[in-house]
Parts: C-alpha cells; sequence; structure tokens
C-alpha cells in the first residue's frame, strides 16, 4: 500500500506538470487577455453544470458499490455499473440540448463583464466544450470503479491524454483557427474516456445496454448523491461568483484567477488527492463494518500527514509568489501586470491551501459513514460566507480579494466540518494533532526564514530559475531535518501501517 501511495503521487505529479505545461503554453500563445478570459469560462460552464454531479457520482457509488458486492457480489455490482453508465448519457444528452440552446445566457450568468467580441467567442466556444459532458460522467463512473478494483494507477494517469489533448489544441488553435481551443476539450475528455476502458475492461467489466431508471440501487446511490452534488454545486458556484466579479474587475483577471488557482490544485492533487485515492476505499470500508476506532486514528493521521505536507508549502508559496508566477508564466504575451495580479491571487489562494486539503479528508470521513448531508450544509454556509467577503474584499485588494474571500470561507468550512465530524464519531486525538501542527508551523516558520534569505541572497547574481531552485532545495533540506529531530508520532504511524497494509495484501 506504502509503494501503491508514492507511485500514484509520482504519476500525479507527471500528470500535474504536465497540465502546468498547458497553462504556461496557454499564457505564452494568450497570455492574460479576453480570448483566454472566453476560452477559460468555455471549460468552466461543463465543469459547473456537470461537473460536480460527477463528484457526486463518484463519492456515492464507491460505497454503494461496495455494499451491493458485499450484498449480492461482483456481478451484481457490475450490473449496476452498467445501468448507471446508460442513465448518466441519457441525463448527459438531455443536458446537452438545453444548455446549448441556452448557451448566450449562460455565458452571461456566468461572466456578466463580457462584450462584444469576448461574449461572442465564449458563447462559440461553450457550445462546443459542452460536447465534452458525454463522455465525463462516464469517465468519473469508470474512476471510481477501477479504485475500488484496487487499480489506482490508470485513475492517477488519466490527466495525461487529458492536458496532451488540450495542449495540441491550444498550439493548433493559435496555429490553424481558433475553434481549436474548445475541440481540444472534447477530444481531451473523450482520450481520458477510451484510456480508463483498456483498464475497465481488463478487470473483467463488460458493457450492457441495461437501462431501468426504477432501479433500487440507483434510487439509493441517487439518494446520497444529491447532498454531494448540491455541496459541489456550492463549490462551482464560490467559483463561478469568483470569475463574474473578476470578469468586471479587470481584462485577464479570470485568466489570473485560474493560474493562481492551478497552481493550488497542483499542490493538493499530488499530495492530498493522491493519498485519498488510494485511502478512501480503505475508510469506505471501515466504515461499512463498523470499524469506528480504525477509522478514527486512520483520520487522525491523515490530517497530521497532510498538515505536515501542506503547511511548509503554504510558508514557501507566500514567499516565493511572485517569482514562482514569473519564472512559470513571464514570457510572450503574458505582460508584467498579468504576473503581479497572479501572484497577489496565488498569495492568498496559499493561506487556504491546508484548510483546503483536510476539508478533503473530513468530507470522505462523511461519505464514507454515508452522511453526505453535513458537508451539504457546511458548504452552503461557507458559499454565503465567500459571496460576502467576496463582495468586501474585492473593493480594497481587487482580484487578490477573491482569493482570499475563497481561503477564508474553505478555513472556515473545514472548522465547521470538523466540529460535526468529532459529535457524529467522538473524540480522535484533536489534542495530539494541535501539538503537531505547532511543531508543524514552527519548522515551516524556520524554513521560510531560510528560503527567504537565500532568494535574496542568491537573486542578485543568479538567474531567477537557478536562485528559486537552490532556495527551494535549501528550504526542503531544512524543513526534512527539522521534521526527523522532531519525530512526529503520527506520521511514523501512517508510514508503518501503509506496510501492515501491503504485507497483508502480499
Amino acid at each position: 500500500m506504502k509503494k501503491t501511495v508514492i507511485i500514484v503521487m509520482i504519476l500525479t505529479f507527471l500528470s500535474k506538470v504536465i497540465g502546468f505545461f498547458r497553462d504556461i503554453i496557454l499564457a505564452y500563445f494568450y497570455g492574460a487577455s479576453s480570448t483566454s478570459d472566453a476560452y477559460l469560462i468555455s471549460l468552466v460552464i461543463p465543469s459547473v453544470v456537470f461537473g460536480f454531479i460527477g463528484v457526486g457520482i463518484v463519492s456515492a457509488y464507491i460505497p454503494m458499490y461496495n455494499s451491493i458486492e458485499q450484498k449480492y457480489g461482483s456481478k451484481e455490482g457490475d450490473i449496476f455499473t452498467n445501468n448507471l453508465v446508460n442513465v448518466i448519457l441519457v441525463f448527459s444528452a438531455l443536458l446537452f440540448i438545453i444548455c446549448a440552446i441556452f448557451a448566450e445566457p449562460l455565458v452571461k450568468v456566468f461572466a456578466s463583464g463580457f462584450e462584444g467580441k469576448t461574449l461572442r467567442l465564449a458563447i462559440s466556444f461553450t457550445r462546443i466544450t459542452l460536447a465534452s459532458m458525454f463522455f465525463g460522467g462516464i469517465v468519473f463512473i469508470f474512476s471510481g470503479y477501477l479504485q475500488i478494483k484496487g487499480n489506482h494507477l490508470a485513475p492517477s494517469l488519466m490527466g495525461l491524454p487529458l492536458n496532451l489533448a488540450l495542449i495540441m489544441g491550444i498550439i493548433l488553435g493559435s496555429i490553424i483557427h481558433i475553434n481549436f481551443l474548445p475541440y481540444g476539450k472534447v477530444a481531451a475528455v473523450l482520450l481520458q474516456l477510451l484510456f480508463l476502458l483498456l483498464f475497465v475492461y481488463k478487470k473483467g467489466f463488460k458493457y450492457k445496454p441495461v437501462l431501468d431508471l426504477k432501479d433500487k440501487h440507483v434510487k439509493k446511490m441517487c439518494i446520497l448523491a444529491l447532498p454531494v452534488i448540491l455541496s459541489s454545486s456550492v463549490e462551482q458556484i464560490n467559483k463561478l461568483i469568483d470569475r463574474t466579479i473578476a470578469s468586471n474587475l479587470a481584462i485577464g483577471g479570470i485568466s489570473a484567477l485560474n493560474y493562481a488557482n492551478q497552481l493550488i490544485l497542483f499542490v493538493q492533487g499530488i499530495f492530498v488527492t493522491s493519498i485519498m485515492l488510494v485511502c478512501y476505499p480503505i475508510i469506505s470500508k471501515m466504515a461499512a463494518k463498523g470499524n469506528m476506532i480504525g477509522l478514527k486514528n486512520s483520520l487522525g493521521q491523515l490530517i497530521v500527514v497532510i498538515n505536515v505536507i501542506l503547511i511548509p508549502a503554504t510558508v514557501g508559496t507566500i514567499i516565493l509568489a511572485e517569482p514562482i508566477i514569473r519564472l512559470l508564466f513571464g514570457r510572450g504575451a503574458f505582460t508584467n501586470d498579468a504576473i503581479e495580479m497572479t501572484s497577489i491571487a496565488l498569495l492568498f489562494y496559499s493561506l487556504g491551501l491546508v484548510g483546503f486539503g483536510i476539508r478533503e479528508v473530513l468530507n470522505k470521513a462523511f461519505y464514507s459513514l454515508q452522511d453526505t448531508r453535513t458537508p451539504m450544509i457546511n458548504a452552503m454556509l461557507s458559499m454565503l460566507l465567500n459571496i460576502v467577503l467576496n463582495i468586501i474584499l474585492s473593493r480594497y485588494l481587487g482580484v487578490g480579494g477573491l482569493a482570499l474571500a475563497t481561503s477564508i470561507s474553505g478555513i472556515v468550512c473545514t472548522i465547521l466540518l470538523f466540529i460535526s465530524l468529532r459529535k457524529k464519531i467522538g473524540f480522535f486525538k484533536v489534542k495530539i494533532m494541535m501539538i503537531s501542527f505547532l511543531k508543524v508551523l514552527i519548522n515551516s516558520i524556520i524554513m521560510g526564514i531560510m528560503v527567504k534569505f537565500s532568494y535574496m541572497l542568491l537573486s542578485d547574481t543568479l538567474h531567477l530559475s537557478v536562485s528559486l531552485l537552490i532556495s527551494i532545495i535549501i528550504g526542503i533540506a531544512v524543513y526534512s531535518l527539522l521534521i526527523y529531530f522532531i519525530k512526529i508520532k503520527e506520521v511514523d504511524e501512517f508510514i508503518l501501517e501503509l506496510k501492515r497494509k501491503r504485507k497483508r495484501v502480499s
């Protein structure tokens, strides 16, 4: 299991690096401009309209499949999966027709500040990218199916064909015709599906044209998924509000938020998503068997491990936000104004990095307990706070205020989830987690001082990339030594537990 986590992290890292390369290429050809804004909105709309449904599906599908398999066997689980795939296809077709007809008002909802050419471009792009919804829902289902069957590598790798197709679309869009930008999105999701199908069929799954809208398992899954969908839709609404306000603040504001957010998702994806990809099916089985002691121990360890990784990442990002953005995007059409705007957004987004990571763990804990209502309520409260903070902070900090509002609302949501989970399952190492948090925070601050001093010293004489790389290496070395000497027990226990699970599997 430990080996699986490491491999998943490596594969996710490679996928995220290619994703970054995609954003760098987009920034090079289009910068933070009206074209990039229109393109990014056309990517966001299908994700918002259908993406949160996909998240709800996979979050409810995994515990539902485990329950069916335990009671009736794998054959019944595969029949349920086939039926779900066909239900999603029918739903996607209806949703596509409606959204394609009302593409113009849909774009205006997502970007009220768009006018003239930018608005027309966004509408044209959106009508094309909406077609990706046909494949997106099935991608979510098959990703969950492979996780249940113990194949965590294919879901980790599916970002590779996605990003390669998007990169090709961006390049062809700049060379041949601009419509290759949105067509690249459709091709990207189709390639993801074809990639996953190779592994799904190897697991013995066979597609059958089964369609039963009255199936009791589908109904129960929908009941479980509905709060998750509402909770995820709240997150998407938050993004919608951010982009709508950003479209009115500055040209390129949406692009600046996107580039900064992608960096945060890069860090979160490598560590948090990779760990949860492997651990979610495990804690889901613990919950299904009623093993509350094992569940609480695992959650405590996961939260400490997330802190150990994300707190120094937060400190490092705050200190190096501007040189990181300059190095990654500071070329081609990406101007100094775009660098400044994106750097500010990254700095404020990074303040919520730890909260975002722990929230992911807590949400999965509730889903494994088949409680999807609590995360939904907390997410709604977070959305209301985000709206209020967006209106207030954007007046004083511009695009940075939108990022700060997202971070604050995310932290508040995490605290509320933590309190709710303690009430539900009881005490689980709160004092120990707080002590480890303070230890990691102190070590991260020491590391941050060393990184800041190193970068200031080196940047006067060396190239930006060299001075930044050396400073980061020094920071990692200093932090690793400090963590080694203070010996955080929960991290050691987490590693030992993964080793034990690996031995039992062997």
